[in-house]
């Protein structure tokens, strides 16, 4: 990392420590049917890892993930062939949507293909992978680990009882914006929308896919919403709190507080956005950082803050993130492991969390000297993680993702109303909740 780099981080984290951590508000876990609520059941035969299988492995590893828009994951597969030279690692990447990238690995496993040894899946996809027991069971690796990962961060590979991968990366949504526009963060939603809209406005993921369920339900949780009942089995996603939410998001894009636009944007649309100046604000996630600051226009114009407040409600947030998994139909399951301790090693998580602006899933790292140097707002984002609470747990999530960002997208584009979005995401979500 660069010592300008260095100097433009401490700089931009040293006012937004004085603002509370993101996803400090109740709300977002226990309004979503978020954590380890719901029923989850019992799951037996799956394959369970053999955490000696790495120690003397060697062969191919192939690593399937979205693409490397950061660059971490080509530094860390070079870095790892140097280390181990017995195994050779190479990466496959899916596209950037991550339904595509469920939809690819999902094909795969199927067809009980071994193209993935390694697979970084989404956070909300535990459940249903092992349901169908396409990932290795974990428990056993983890259980030598357990003291070193963030709580929240184990919570999303927990599922019926055991773990099902290892956390990766985590994650949860900030807000960017121009400090040569505006002065300080806005402390409600309803206040960004209203300078967004005197300034030019404010850029998100509001395309259909699953990036618009994260921001949709940051508004809806903090505006008091859910999404299933507590145990799992019925939809409470067509309620008054979030019909206000989405009514709240449709009407910014009406008034020019988003541009139009939005309802195509995912996280790269929204960074580049920005980047160019074309927005005063923007959500998104800590990777966007250390780009923004590069070779950009907003460059040492802008800071970061926390997501703002609902008005008459709390704050919000939403648990991001990666974990890895392992297929079951992998062909060298201990070199796959190998990677998977690599990656997850204190060593190269503090590579990826100063040099990358990828929140760290480990404890120490955020007490490393070194990252609380480079990162001033290391216990803050530490705090925002810790209490941020994963996306509802169901092994039909991606249908009740999908039931969520398809309505609520063709509600901010004007192809139906915010109610009617909501009572079709209701069907939607209740007869995929019927078919387990």
């Amino acid at each position: 990392m660069s010592k300008r780099l260095a100097v433009l981080i401490t700089a931009l984290f040293a006012v937004a420590a004085l603002v509370a951590a993101c996803g400090g508000g109740s709300s977002g876990g226990s309004g979503g049917s978020g954590g380890s609520s719901g029923s989850q059941g019992s799951i037996s035969g799956a394959k369970v890892i053999d955490v000696n299988s790495m120690n003397n492995a060697k062969g191919n590893v192939t690593y399937c993930t979205g693409k490397d828009t950061s660059g971490d994951i080509k530094a860390g597969i070079a870095a790892f062939n140097k280390a181990n030279p017995n195994i050779h690692a190479k990466i496959l990447e899916f596209p950037e949507a991550a339904d595509q990238q469920h939809d690819q690995f999902a094909q795969r496993e199927r067809a009980k293909r071994p193209d993935c040894d390694v697979f970084e899946s989404d956070v909300v996809w535990t459940s249903e992978f092992a349901q169908q027991k396409w990932t290795y069971d974990m428990t056993p690796y983890i259980q030598k680990r357990l003291s070193e990962f963030i709580p929240s961060t184990l919570e999303s590979i927990h599922y019926a009882g055991k773990y099902w991968g290892v956390p990766h990366s985590t994650d949860t949504g900030l807000l960017y914006y121009r400090t040569d526009q505006v002065p300080k963060p806005p402390s409600t939603w309803q206040q960004l929308y209203s300078e967004a809209k005197a300034h030019n406005g404010i850029a998100y993921q509001g395309a259909s896919y699953e990036g618009l369920t994260c921001d949709f339900l940051e508004i809806a949780f903090a505006a008091g919403g859910q999404v299933l009942s507590k145990d799992g089995k019925k939809s409470m996603i067509n309620s008054p709190q979030n019909l206000k939410a989405l009514e709240f998001m449709v009407n910014g894009i009406k008034d020019g507080a988003a541009p139009k636009a939005v309802t195509t944007m995912m996280e790269e649309d929204a960074r580049r956005a920005f980047e160019a100046g074309k927005v005063t604000f923007q959500r998104n996630w800590p990777y966007a950082y250390a780009l923004d600051q590069m070779a950009s226009k907003v460059k040492g114009k802008f800071k970061v803050a926390p997501l703002p407040a609902f008005q008459g409600g709390t704050t919000a947030g939403i648990l991001g993130g990666h974990n890895f998994v392992i297929s079951a139909f992998s062909k060298n399951p201990g070199g796959a492991l190998k990677l998977v301790d690599f990656f997850t090693h204190p060593k190269w998580q503090k590579v990826t969390g100063i040099k990358y602006s990828k929140a760290p899933v480990l404890k120490a790292v955020y007490n490393d000297p070194a990252y609380k140097k480079a990162i001033p707002f290391a216990s803050v984002l530490y705090k925002g993680v810790q209490q941020a609470h994963t996306r509802p747990v169901s092994p039909v999530y991606t249908q009740v993702s999908q039931a969520i960002y398809k309505n609520i997208n063709a509600a901010l584009s004007g192809s139906t109303s915010p109610q009617a979005a909501l009572k079709a995401a209701d069907s939607q979500i209740n007869r995929a909740l019927a078919t387990f």
